[in-house]
């Protein structure tokens, strides 16, 4: 083999070695070879070169990655059942990659107990790393002083300032789906949303109001807090239309309570999008593509916030850990709900 892993003999290059004669850092090597950001193009081609004449792949680069650990990551939830969960957990696994990385799961189920001890337990297993998946997007304790591998926070962002948490754009969001509803030409507006305790559901009504303001309008009535369930939209529906007959679309909290509002303009006479647009949260497939019309949703991007955390808990087993809040961008998935007027 040429070059400088050919003085030795028939062993395969590492990582170490790319980054060698590239001329760069070994977390740089990595960067460049992973497609990550931050990366020179002229760098990451001086990678890519050295690690061609080394016949470097792929594989050899998690490999090389785990030289000296165990291989193993814990992802710890409180919520395994839960919709939230579930896509996250799922995007931070397919970012571990099949066979690559050992992946111990464990679901404290809400109760702070079985949480340290789960975490007790992936730590004696010695795992590189720990993501750690909440149930909401309200801020949770940080795990004890005593764990000693890195941690990253999914949804739930850690109240410590000094832990790296990756968390949805709420306040992103709530703009976005009025500036979706805009565009589609309504300005009589209002807000159905859930529990007002939840951090996502204040985020969502701050980022909407913003938008709102922004483009010159009042929304149609005060927010209307309640429920995440289809019977309170049903109920809150009820109550606008009584107040604020003259309402052109209606933006709900979650995809539940937009189904809720469905059924009450249904069974008001109210056309849905001619008369009102309708427009949720979450992207509930079942929930959204079972609704009549199907329903114009916000999506969370779930799956890329997990393996976007999964990405950050390799840079902090690598030695680049961050901190701070990291938000992710949201997305509107656009159905017959909504549509422009006429």
């Amino acid at each position: 083999m040429a070059g400088p892993a050919g003085s030795r003999g028939a062993r395969a290059a590492t990582l170490s070695d790319v980054a060698k004669l590239a001329g760069v850092s070994v977390a740089t090597a990595s960067k460049a070879l992973n497609g990550r950001d931050h990366v020179h193009s002229r760098t990451r081609a001086r990678v890519l070169e050295a690690a061609a004449q080394l016949s470097f792949s792929p594989n050899s680069l998690a490999q090389s990655l785990l030289a000296g650990r165990s291989g193993t990551v814990g992802l710890l939830t409180s919520d395994l059942v839960g919709r939230f969960s579930l896509p996250i957990l799922m995007g931070a696994e397919d970012a571990f990659g099949a066979g690559q990385v050992s992946v111990f799961l464990c679901d404290a189920r809400g109760d702070a107990i079985r949480e340290r001890h789960h975490v007790q337990a992936l730590v004696s297993r010695r795992v590189d790393g720990l993501i750690v998946v909440g149930s909401s997007t309200d801020p949770r304790p940080a795990l004890a002083d005593g764990v000693d591998v890195p941690v990253v926070y999914a949804y739930a962002p850690s109240e410590a300032a000094g832990d790296l948490s990756i968390v949805p754009d709420n306040i992103g969001a709530g703009r976005m789906a009025i500036e979706h509803l805009l565009a589609c030409g309504r300005s009589r507006i209002a807000h159905i949303s859930g529990d007002r305790d939840y951090s996502a559901a204040r985020d969502r009504v701050a980022g909407a109001a913003g938008a709102l303001e922004e483009a010159g309008l009042e929304p149609v009535g005060e927010v209307a807090y309640g429920t995440w369930t289809e019977g309170w939209g049903r109920a809150a529906a009820g109550l606008l239309l009584d107040r604020s007959p003259e309402v052109d679309a209606v933006l709900c909290g979650s995809d539940q309570v937009a189904r809720g509002v469905l059924d009450t303009l249904r069974d008001r006479g109210r056309r849905v999008p001619e008369d009102v647009a309708v427009m949720g949260f979450d992207n509930w497939e079942v929930v959204a593509t079972g609704s009549r019309p199907q329903l114009t949703s916000v999506d969370m991007n779930l799956e890329e916030l997990g393996r976007t955390a999964a990405r950050a808990l390799f840079d902090a087993i690598d030695d680049e850990p961050a901190r701070g809040v990291r938000t992710m961008d949201c997305r509107v998935v656009i159905r017959g709900s909504t549509a422009p007027l006429s």
